[in-house]
């Protein structure tokens, strides 16, 4: 009688630990998860490592024999299947991201070309001044590198009208 008890402690004890359920898996942190429940939809087949009532392992395992395994795959596939997003080819945020490039480039673009029309047109109207001056006969002076004063001869006005028109033909169109 003193031996019935221990072993019938040790019986119950036994099936206590078979009647809870028990669920492991690894999560998508790569974290160990224990559970009386099954794990959710987004937990991939792959990463679920021990069923309830499977002797500890997991039924997807190359293990089992195909035969045990058909059941179980269809069911999960149907499960997968069912709570897997549906896919229309494109992904949808990276098609976002790349409008949303294209737009900042062409807004970049613009941006710069908007700069090149301001630059030739203040570039237009200096050089249409600067030829005012030439055109009006007016002696005119510039300040060489040393710092000294220089009068315009015949030879350096021509010269300098001359690059004057090459700039009012470029930006002043």
């Amino acid at each position: 009688m003193k031996h019935i008890r221990p072993i019938f402690l040790l019986l119950a004890s036994l099936l206590s630990l078979a009647a809870s359920a028990q669920w492991q898996w690894t999560d998508k942190d790569g974290r160990k998860v224990f559970s009386d429940r099954a794990p959710p939809s987004d937990i991939a087949e792959k990463n679920i490592l021990k069923r309830p009532g499977s002797g500890g392992k997991n039924p997807a395992s190359p293990e089992t024999p195909s035969a045990a395994l058909a059941p179980v795959a269809a069911a999960s596939a149907a499960q997968n299947a069912a709570s897997a997003p549906k896919l229309s080819g494109i992904d949808k945020e990276l098609a976002d991201k790349k409008k949303k490039a294209e737009e900042a480039q062409a807004a970049q673009r613009k941006t710069e070309q908007e700069k090149v029309v301001k630059a030739k047109v203040e570039n237009c109207a200096r050089a249409k001044q600067a030829k005012a001056n030439f055109d009006s006969g007016v002696r005119v002076s510039r300040i060489n590198e040393k710092g000294e004063r220089e009068v315009f001869d015949d030879a350096a006005r021509a010269s300098e009208v001359k690059r004057i028109q090459a700039i009012v033909d470029s930006d002043c169109q």
